[in-house]
């Protein structure tokens, strides 16, 4: 039955929750553009907003293409670099810790702000809040997988979870055995990584596709009048 359970979660489950999240994000572009969007509430309460959500965009995309490089790069290039599993890992554990703590203070003042804040809990959808929950679950689930990985410093573990990701990705039938032994806070961790994927397309995440890097280089700037302003013009 254990044997059973690794197989269905970590070896069909990523093929469902990859499915979703390229066929999902695809026919939500296609059919419901007007909903592709953030839904920033940044203009109901702007105190707080900046640093939380300067804190959580940083620190998630520290996180995201380091667990993309780290679980993506090939071991073999690793070695050929003459870095070694032990000192990947202890770049894995300060690098992911800084940035996990710098996503947590993010999401902690954005989940306030949800939650304690009257006007912009009424204009919050269900999924709005809930995908904020799931992210700060997923992201202390993280935070503690660093305390596990100091028991591991030779590194061992984390090719472990480089074997499964780039043998799910290069669709070997085999590449569940590889973390069907690991610590329950990876699997955990694992599991509810890939569920994000999974609801990714029905979330304001896919606002992630559209991420406006060219805004970096414009020459203008987008003016946003408060209320005051607004009345003062009427």
């Amino acid at each position: 039955m254990i044997a059973y359970l690794n197989h269905a979660l970590y070896g069909w489950y990523p093929y469902l929750c990859l499915t979703v999240f390229i066929l999902g994000s695809i026919i939500r572009f296609d059919r419901e553009q007007y909903t592709w969007k953030t839904g920033s509430s940044q203009m109901l309460r702007q105190r707080q907003m900046r640093i939380g959500s300067n804190f959580f965009h940083i620190g998630i995309l520290v996180i995201f293409f380091g667990h993309l490089v780290g679980l993506l790069t090939p071991i073999q290039v690793f070695d050929a670099l003459g870095i070694s599993h032990g000192f990947k890992q202890m770049m894995a554990i300060v690098i992911g810790g800084l940035a996990g703590l710098m996503c947590l203070v993010g999401i902690l003042i954005l989940l306030h702000r949800r939650l304690f804040d009257p006007r912009i809990r009424a204009n919050s959808s269900f999924g709005d809040t809930a995908i904020l929950v799931i992210l700060f679950v997923q992201l202390v689930l993280g935070l503690l997988t660093i305390f596990v990985s100091l028991g591991h410093l030779d590194g061992h573990e984390m090719t472990k979870f480089m074997s499964w990701a780039q043998g799910v990705l290069t669709l070997q039938t085999d590449a569940w055995k590889h973390v069907q032994d690991v610590n329950p806070l990876f699997k955990l961790h694992l599991l509810l990584g890939m569920t994000i994927f999974l609801l990714f397309p029905f979330t304001r995440l896919v606002h992630a596709w559209s991420a406006p890097i060219w805004y970096l280089g414009r020459k203008g700037y987008q003016v946003v009048r408060t209320r005051r302003n607004l009345q003062a013009a009427r």
